[in-house]
């Protein structure tokens, strides 16, 4: 689509880390909140679209969204607390995943609606925390682990692993990654586009109406799934190749930018 087509955009969806906020300096950009706040007032619902954890939003909650896909499509929420949508990783799952790092060494986070839980702190851990600028969680009791309830889970392997890991320990989850380090787990089939039905089925907007901006393959599905998916400049090379448009990276005005190259702002 080019940008004298002017689409009729009704809802943008945002990735929080590498889209909305810069590595480099952890706050959103001046010109990405000034556009956000532009849209709201045209009547352009915002919803952010991210793995993270509805508890590790705290950085973006001075900003006024329109609701909160967060663990990748497991946990959807508005703005007001109505919960839309909630799915587990299935318990066996877990369980597997738990007795398989008992007999190899493996490292996993485990994220609950109301708290996350590591097995290690290793440095590969601690140093993941630190990049996205989150407290590193508590080590859990391996003798008590609430396998029922767990809505996303970060293995960190290889990417070369992965599909062989999956299938062998976790066949009904999906891994999806934005980091080499590891891979966010989710009930099979669940992305960032189960969150994006849910909220235009409750908004009544169309998927035509729809526009994404992300930076990881966490948000691929969600980039190919809306009209319009944008690939930030600071993007990998696999969310490039499947973008409708790259725009800036997001230190450089990069969703003002594409916003303003399609007509929307």
């Amino acid at each position: 689509m080019s940008s004298s087509e002017k689409p009729n955009i009704k809802a943008v969806f945002l990735d929080i880390d590498g889209t909305l906020i810069s590595f480099k300096t952890n706050t959103i950009p001046e010109s990405t909140h000034k556009a956000i706040q532009s849209l709201r007032e045209k009547g352009i619902k915002v919803i952010v679209a991210t793995g993270r954890s509805i508890n590790s939003l705290d950085h973006i909650r001075h900003i006024t969204f329109d609701g909160f896909i967060t663990f990748n499509g497991s946990y959807c929420i508005t703005t007001e607390g109505k919960v839309m949508y909630k799915t587990f990783i299935d318990s066996s799952d877990i369980k597997n995943l738990v007795q398989y790092a008992e007999d190899f060494p493996l490292s996993y986070s485990l994220m609950y609606e109301d708290k996350v839980e590591i097995n290690d702190a290793t440095p590969e851990v601690i140093g993941m925390y630190g990049h996205v600028n989150l407290p590193v969680p508590p080590v859990h009791d391996k003798e008590n682990i609430d396998t029922d309830h767990v809505l996303q889970a970060n293995i960190f392997l290889e990417k070369k692993d992965e599909n062989t890991f999956m299938e062998k320990v976790m066949p009904n989850s999906s891994a999806s990654r934005w980091s080499p380090l590891f891979a966010d787990v989710n009930h099979g089939g669940t992305t960032k586009s189960t969150g994006i039905k849910h909220f235009c089925d409750y908004f009544g907007i169309a998927i035509s109406e729809t526009m994404s901006f992300g930076d990881g393959g966490n948000d691929i599905a969600m980039l190919k799934f809306t009209q319009i998916g944008v690939a930030m400049g600071n993007a990998n090379d696999d969310v490039k190749e499947i973008a409708d448009y790259i725009t800036e990276d997001v230190d450089n005005h990069g969703i003002e930018s594409a916003l303003i190259h399609f007509g929307v702002l």
